[in-house]
Order: structure tokens, then C-alpha cells, then sequence
């Protein structure tokens, strides 16, 4: 997956494409995934970087959501827990079980959340991760080494999935180059194109490298933009109504030591009705998340200091060692595309918006799919590439993703050490350390970055910029966001010598992220 090979067939390309997907984010990656492998001739389009925005900041989960079942969504359970198997046998290599405990401090929790449980158990199926069943006081303690023991009774065990959200987002750019696809990062579409009739039939783009304008002619455009949906959408019909109501979630890193184990903590009920996870995800500890409404999209939302003091806060109340701000490596906020009615009143917490998807078709022809989740993002782009390739007038193709392996596919990453996460793709990277030894070097004692990643990234994962090496290809600025900074020269110095930039390019780069990971790094004024 090489940018310049996507710009040499976006140049050469003759006539409309099939379709036209705008957005690099889960869904759009999924929709890509989906035409491609049905033989639709495809383009995707991505404003920034993959998963630059909401999709690389979520919980890290892939479950089937037991607050749904809660609130009694059982059809977007049933589609999530469906997915969820789905996925594990898909991506097997960033896609795994993790148990999950439910502390009880109250009488009525140990059998109140024991049924839900059960509840959850049945609807999942033959695709489970592992039968819920009651703990003891002492079997929770040894689950969940450093829970808060004042008071605790007992515990409720559960599985569910868990996964590495950028790295599953590149993977899925990949697996739709392999398809035939053809994927390009910072291409930002700057307007549609229209027939005589007012038919959306193609794309104004601008190259946000270059500056290079492009017009881009296909038979059906797909908006995939998640938290910039409506920005698309009123593209088409500035008089569109705002059909999103963004929701920021923030979450904490920690180191390890807070929670040890090899089970998360879930706290179903948190004083203003939120779920909370505590989850150990790559030797580090993700504390989230919160729920509170925004103005708008922003691709680097910023923290709000009531959002840490509720983390610190809850984090505080069921471990037993106490998190400081001083504590906190990263600190990562992510605002979720929600869909509404916008017809409907506004009022009413954000987290009671229903996490199920939305296709809409404009009158002019512009296919917008909104809303969902990372676990159902399979499942939405199914739905999306039926009625856009219906709209577009193209040879019926039967969907073949729920048995298609995204790129990276191995029965049994783990054999690979280090450089698991690659999957199938680790023997290459391993060869690469065979030709230059060097590049086995770890470059910061606080990360598991390797300079192998760094240059295997700028030259197959379409990796541009520092960040997107820092942040994405790699997770070290949400693993130790001044780890990240203190590294960045280094990584600039090796994508340099790879892609062949001077010593300019690599001053701006190590300038342009410390401003972003700035945001990161979570000081004691902050909070």
C-alpha cells in the first residue's frame, strides 16, 4: 500500500469510477472493503490520515455492548455480538478475548448483574467469548488484584473483545488495496460534482500535500465521514438539517501497576448513570470513558477538566491505589458521530442516543451512512455498498466480507513476539532486520516502538508524517504521549532516510506533532 502507486492509477484512471467513498474511518475503510471485493471499481478518499479522528480513540473493545441490553436494544446487541465473532476470526492477530469483572459492593448487584450476564451469554450464542458466572470475595481479588477491598462482596466474570483500533483501520486500508481498491490519505474533497439534473456524480478534491486540484467523475458517491457527516451532506443541500449530535468520550492512560491483572474492570452504573472501564490494553492501563456533548467535529478535541476529574475520580474509588494526575501518560479524547432525529427535541443526555446505524439516500443521489460502531462496521458498509451499488446501476454482487480475512491474517500471531500485531506481515519486517540489524533497535525504553516499524510504515502502511507513525502505525503517543515527543526526532530521522527528505522536512515534522501530542500530556494545571 504505497501513496504513489494510488496517485499514478487515480491519474491514469479513464472514465467514472464505480464509487466514490469519502472517509477513512472504520466505516468508510469497511465500505471500501466491501465494493472491492465485490469487483466494484473503487476510490476512497481521506481528508487527513485513516482513522485520524473517531476511530483511533475508542475504548479499544469490540463487544456486543451490555449497556444496550440494558437500555433493551436487543437487535443492536444481537447485530454486535454477530459481528463481534466475525471479526475474531477475521483479525485474528489484533482481535482477542478479554474477561471482564464486575466489582459488587451492594447486595442486590451479585444477582442483578449476574442475569444480565446470563442474558448476554445467550444471545451471543455459539459465537461467546466465555460463560459469565459469580465470584467470590476472594476469587475477585485474585481477577482484579488492586480493586478497592472496603466493602466488596463479590464480582460478576465476563467476556467480551478487545482490539487495537488504528492498527485494525490500517489493516483495513490494506485489505481493500488488496482487494483492488485504490486508498488516498490527505486527499480532502472539497466539493461534489453534479450532472444538468442535479445528480451527484463525482468529486472536487484538492491534494493536501501538493495542493493539486483533482475532479473526479464515479456513478455513486458515498459520504463515510463520521463526525463530518453533515459538513458532506449540506455539499450537496446546504439547507440540509444537522442530523449529528457529537459526544466527546475521554479516556486516561496509566501505567500497568494500577491494574495488574489480566481482567478489566466494568462499572455497569457510575453516579451520573455512565458505564466505566478500567482495561489493561497493551501494558498500560485505559481508564474511560466519559459522555458529554460538543459543539462540533474536531479532528484533535481537547480534554475538558471536568471529564478528568470524573476519571480520576471513579478510577480512584474502585482501585485501591489512587491515581494522581501526575499519573496519567496519555490522555486521548474522541467524539462520536451520533445520529438524530432533526426533527426531533434536543434534549436528553447524548448517552441515550441509540449507537445504531443510519442510510440515507439525498434526493440527489448522495449515499450517506452515519452512526453505528466499530464493531458493526462490517455489517453497516454491507448495507451502504446494497443501495449505492443499486443506485449507481451495477451488476448485482453478493457481499462475501463475512468470510473475507482482513490483511495480517494469521492463525498465530503470537509466535511472532514483538511484532505480533503484523500478523503474516511480521516474517517481512523480521527480513528487514536480517538485511539492516540496526533497525531491531528499540528507540525510547518507555515504548515498544522498533525502528522497523518506523520504516515499514513509510513504506508499506501509507504512513506520511510523524504522527501518523506515532499515533497510528505504531501507538506510542497514547501509550506515553512524552515518550512520543522525546522519540519523535528519531522516527522524523528514519522516515527521512527512507522517503528521502532533508533535514527541513524533518524540523517541521518534530514541530508539527509536538503540537498535537502537546494535547496528550496531562500536567497537574490541566486537571
Amino acid at each position: 500500500m504505497q501513496r504513489d502507486d494510488a496517485m499514478s492509477t487515480l491519474d491514469a484512471h479513464d472514465g467514472p469510477w464505480d464509487l466514490v467513498i469519502i472517509g477513512g474511518g472504520a466505516t468508510g475503510l469497511g465500505c471500501g472493503i466491501e465494493a472491492a471485493a465485490r469487483g466494484y471499481d473503487t476510490l476512497l478518499l481521506e481528508m487527513h490520515d485513516f482513522a485520524k479522528a473517531t476511530s483511533s480513540r475508542s475504548t479499544k473493545l469490540v463487544h456486543g455492548g451490555v449497556r444496550y441490553l440494558q437500555q433493551g436494544n436487543v437487535s443492536l446487541v444481537l447485530e454486535a455480538l454477530k459481528e463481534r465473532g466475525l471479526l475474531k476470526k477475521n483479525a485474528p492477530h489484533l482481535v482477542h478475548n478479554l474477561s471482564f469483572v464486575v466489582p459488587n459492593y451492594d447486595w442486590w448487584e451479585g444477582p442483578y448483574y449476574g442475569i444480565g450476564m446470563k442474558v448476554y451469554d445467550m444471545l451471543a450464542g455459539r459465537q461467546g467469548f466465555g460463560r459469565s458466572k459469580h465470584l467470590s470475595r476472594s476469587e475477585t481479588r485474585e481477577h482484579l488484584p488492586t480493586i478497592e477491598p472496603e466493602g466488596l462482596r463479590g464480582g460478576v466474570i465476563y467476556y467480551d473483545g478487545q482490539f487495537d483500533d488504528a492498527r485494525l483501520a490500517v489493516n483495513m486500508a490494506q485489505t481493500f488495496v488488496d482487494q483492488g481498491g485504490t486508498a488516498l490519505n490527505y486527499m480532502k474533497v472539497t466539493d461534489l460534482k453534479k450532472s444538468d439534473q442535479g445528480v451527484v456524480n463525482g468529486v472536487h478534491a484538492e491534494c493536501q500535500e501538493t495542493g493539486d486540484p483533482y475532479s473526479i467523475d464515479a456513478r455513486a458517491v458515498i459520504n463515510a465521514t463520521g463526525i463530518f457527516t453533515d459538513s458532506i451532506r449540506k455539499m450537496d443541500d446546504p439547507e440540509a438539517e444537522e442530523t449529528l449530535r457529537p459526544s466527546q468520550g475521554t479516556h486516561l492512560v496509566l501505567d500497568r501497576s494500577f491494574l495488574p491483572g489480566d481482567s478489566a474492570i466494568m462499572i455497569p452504573k457510575t453516579d451520573d448513570g455512565r458505564v466505566l472501564f478500567a482495561i489493561p490494553w497493551n501494558d498500560r492501563v485505559v481508564v474511560g470513558t466519559t459522555d458529554e456533548e460538543v459543539e462540533g467535529p474536531e479532528l484533535e478535541p481537547e480534554p475538558m477538566p471536568k471529564e478528568i476529574d470524573f476519571l480520576l475520580g471513579h478510577a480512584g474509588r474502585y482501585l485501591d491505589k489512587d491515581p494522581a494526575p501526575d499519573d496519567v501518560l496519555s490522555v486521548f479524547s474522541g467524539i462520536r458521530p451520533l445520529v438524530t432525529d432533526p426533527s426531533a427535541s434536543s434534549s436528553g443526555d447524548t448517552s441515550d442516543i441509540s449507537r445504531e446505524h443510519v442510510l440515507h439516500i439525498s434526493k440527489n443521489g448522495l449515499v450517506t451512512i452515519s452512526g453505528g460502531k466499530w464493531t458493526t462496521y462490517r455489517q453497516m458498509a454491507e448495507d451502504t455498498i446494497d443501495q449505492a451499488a443499486t443506485l449507481a446501476g451495477l451488476d448485482e454482487e453478493p457481499s462475501v466480507t463475512e468470510q473475507l480475512p482482513i490483511h495480517g491474517w494469521h492463525e498465530n500471531p503470537e509466535k511472532f513476539g514483538p511484532y505480533a500485531q503484523y500478523g503474516s506481515d511480521a516474517p517481512k519486517l523480521q527480513q528487514l532486520i536480517r538485511e539492516r540489524p540496526a533497525l531491531d533497535e528499540q528507540l525510547d525504553e518507555r515504548l515498544p516502538l522498533r525502528a522497523v516499524q518506523v520504516v515499514w510504515a513509510a513504506r508499506h502502511e501509507m504512513a506520511r508524517t510523524v504522527e501518523d507513525v506515532l499515533s497510528r502505525r505504531t501507538r506510542s503517543l497514547l501509550l506515553d504521549a512524552q515518550a512520543a515527543i522525546d522519540v519523535a526526532p528519531a522516527v522524523a530521522e528514519l522516515m527521512a532516510d527512507e522517503r528521502g527528505h532533508d533535514e527541513a522536512w524533518q524540523s517541521q515534522q518534530v514541530e508539527a506533532f509536538r503540537a498535537v501530542a502537546d494535547r496528550y500530556v496531562l500536567t497537574p494545571a490541566s486537571a
